[in-house]
C-alpha cells in the first residue's frame, strides 16, 4: 500500500491508559518515517499536551490540536491555523449549571475549568502550565475559546443537541464537546494535505473516538482501534488491535511497511 502520509490520534490509538508509547508503537512509527511517510499526530488535547510526545517521537510535522480547531508549527509551536467558537456563554453557563460536571474551556490563552480532577492535574504535570482558573466560570474572564468540553460522566445528547446551531458537537460516553460549526480533525487535514500536496487517497488515519469519525470516513484508508466504539469501527475500513495490544503498531507492520508483504 502506497500511502504519504498518516494521521494518528493520541488517547486510545497512539498511548496507552499509562499515557506512554510504546517501544513497539514507537518503532513502527520509526520505519515508517525512514521510509518516507510524513507522519502526524491529531488529538483532542490542547498543544501544552500533545507537543511533549511531539517531541518524544522526533516529528517534525504541524501537530492537530483540539480536534483541529488548532494546528501547530512543529519547530516552534507557533498557531498556524485557529478556529475559534462562539456561544451564547450565558445559556451554556445556565445549561451546565443545572446539572452536576465539569466544565473545561479551552482558550488561546490557556484553560479555564469549574474544578480540578485528575486528567487536569495530569495536563498540569505533562504540560507543565496550570489553569489559568479554576472556579465559577461565570465569574471568570476569558475569550478566544477553542474547545468548551462538558463532562457530566454519562451521554447527555439531550443537554448537547441544545448547542447544534452554535458549534460542531462531539458526544462522548460521559459529556459532550463543541468546537466551532464544520471544524473537525478532518477539516485540519484537509488544510494541512493542501499545503503538503497530498491526496486523501494518499493518506491513512487511525483513531477510537467520536472525534475520530470524520477523518476515518475521508482518507484513502480509515482505521478504528479495536478499543473504538461500534460507531467509529462503522465509519473505518479496517479494525486494528487494542491501543492496549499496540493496535497501531499492528496495522503499520502488517499493511504500511515495505517490508511487509501483505496488500489490500
Amino acid at each position: 500500500m502506497n500511502m504519504r502520509a498518516i494521521f494518528i490520534d493520541m488517547d486510545g490509538t497512539l498511548l496507552k491508559a499509562s499515557n506512554c508509547i510504546s517501544c513497539r508503537n514507537m518503532e513502527a512509527i520509526y520505519r515508517l518515517i525512514d521510509q518516507g511517510v510524513k507522519v502526524f499526530l491529531a488529538t483532542g488535547r490542547h498543544y501544552e499536551v500533545t507537543a511533549p510526545y511531539h517531541k518524544e517521537i522526533g516529528l517534525r510535522t504541524p501537530m492537530i490540536c483540539l480536534n483541529g480547531a488548532a494546528i501547530h508549527d512543529a519547530e516552534t509551536g507557533r498557531v498556524m491555523q485557529l478556529k475559534t467558537v462562539r456561544l451564547n456563554d450565558e445559556r451554556f453557563h445556565h445549561l451546565t449549571a443545572e446539572n452536576p460536571c465539569n466544565v473545561i474551556i479551552h482558550t488561546a490563552n490557556g484553560l479555564y475549568c469549574k474544578e480540578t480532577n485528575e486528567e487536569i492535574d495530569y495536563w498540569t504535570k505533562v504540560g507543565q502550565i496550570p489553569p489559568q482558573y479554576i472556579g465559577d466560570l461565570r465569574q471568570a474572564t476569558y475569550q478566544d475559546v477553542l474547545k468548551y468540553s462538558v463532562r457530566t460522566g454519562s451521554p447527555s445528547t439531550e443537554i448537547s443537541a441544545l448547542f447544534k446551531t452554535e458549534a460542531e458537537v462531539i458526544d462522548w460516553n460521559d459529556g459532550f464537546e463543541l468546537v466551532a460549526p464544520d471544524v473537525s480533525k478532518w477539516s485540519a487535514i484537509k488544510s494541512l494535505l493542501t499545503e503538503f500536496q497530498i491526496s486523501p487517497n494518499e493518506v491513512a488515519a487511525i483513531g477510537d473516538g467520536p472525534n475520530d469519525i470524520e477523518m476515518l470516513r475521508h482518507v484513502g484508508i480509515g482505521v478504528a482501534m479495536g478499543n473504538a466504539g461500534e460507531r467509529v469501527k462503522a465509519a473505518a475500513d479496517f479494525v486494528t488491535g487494542h491501543h492496549e495490544n499496540d493496535g497501531l503498531a499492528e496495522f503499520i507492520e502488517r499493511y504500511l511497511l515495505k517490508s511487509y508483504e501483505y496488500a489490500i
